[in-house]
């Protein structure tokens, strides 16, 4: 019994180095998500490469290094990153201050911001880069940047299941229908006409040359383009019948807009224009307090 002290001894002295050992460094990863709610507004994230918005963008409110974001990537405030709502993680995003002109690209890595009110939130770095301080708020256009942010969609491990390619779909049966269609069907002849929708660059091979991933770490470039300050708006919901927008309409304090050519119009609900930042967020609340929870304030 006098030797029995010895495996646990050693066990102990195991046990004592692992802890030692330095933890594995985060890898990033990409990822669209599930329904989440922020701010008491649910979002619903998916991929888009061609997302473009207006709206009004504040400061990361948690300056705190070294937290995850919602991708396992390590925040620094130092870095050019920013967080969205809906866009898929990562991804690279232009963003433009209308009021100063001033434009800077960033990493998109996490959720947010909080306030449902602001299209997006900028790490501290980025915010200076464009001429935005802790607390203010700036309108901006923002815009992914389509092809590196399809090579960090390609080259990233996911853990979430994998999309189906639409390429892989059996289409030869259907593109060959010569059957003629039903009447009222005739959006569904051109749809058998029309071509076979690109493979999306994250389901696989695409042909010639890939394209390169961005660095973790952005660059610092700006560039400075003309401003273009523009009038805050509260956007609800687009109609295809003025009758329902105008609705909508009455029932929130707003007007009717219609958007495309004549016969094939759509109705929007818009509020304002609106005088200050404070009035569109007031403007956006009772909206949102009226049911409306898709509203969102936008720059025109």
């Amino acid at each position: 019994m006098a030797g029995s002290g010895r495996p646990i001894l050693a066990l102990a002295l195991l046990a004592g180095l692992a802890g030692c050992a330095p933890a594995p460094t985060p890898q990033p990863r990409y990822m669209v998500g599930t329904p989440y709610e922020l701010g008491g507004v649910w979002s619903y994230p998916r991929e888009d490469f061609g997302l473009v918005q207006t709206g009004l963008a504040s400061v990361i409110a948690d300056p705190r290094a070294g937290r995850r974001t919602a991708n396992g990537e390590i925040y620094d405030p130092a870095a050019l990153t920013a967080a969205h709502r809906t866009l898929q993680l990562p991804a690279i995003l232009r963003v433009t201050n209308l009021q100063t002109g001033l434009e800077t690209e960033v990493r998109v890595n996490d959720r947010g911001p909080p306030d449902p009110g602001r299209v997006v939130g900028l790490s501290r770095r980025a915010a200076e880069l464009l001429g935005l301080r802790p607390g203010q708020v700036a309108q901006v256009r923002i815009a992914v940047v389509t092809e590196p942010s399809r090579a960090l969609a390609a080259g990233l491990p996911s853990e979430e299941a994998p999309r189906l390619a639409v390429a892989t779909a059996p289409v030869g049966a259907v593109q060959r229908e010569d059957l003629a269609p039903p009447p009222g069907a005739a959006q569904a002849g051109r749809l058998r006409e029309a071509r076979p929708l690109p493979m999306p660059a994250s389901a696989g091979a695409v042909e010639g040359a890939a394209p390169t991933a961005p660095p973790a770490r952005l660059p610092e470039r700006v560039n400075r383009v003309p401003a273009q300050p523009g009038r805050l708006y509260v956007e609800t919901a687009t109609f295809g019948r003025r009758d329902l927008a105008q609705q909508q309409a009455a029932r929130i304090g707003g007007f009717v807009e219609a958007i495309g050519p004549r016969g094939r119009q759509s109705f929007r609900v818009r509020i304002g224009p609106l005088a200050s930042v404070a009035e569109a967020d007031r403007a956006l609340e009772r909206t949102r307090r009226a049911g409306v929870s898709e509203a969102r304030i936008l720059v025109e």
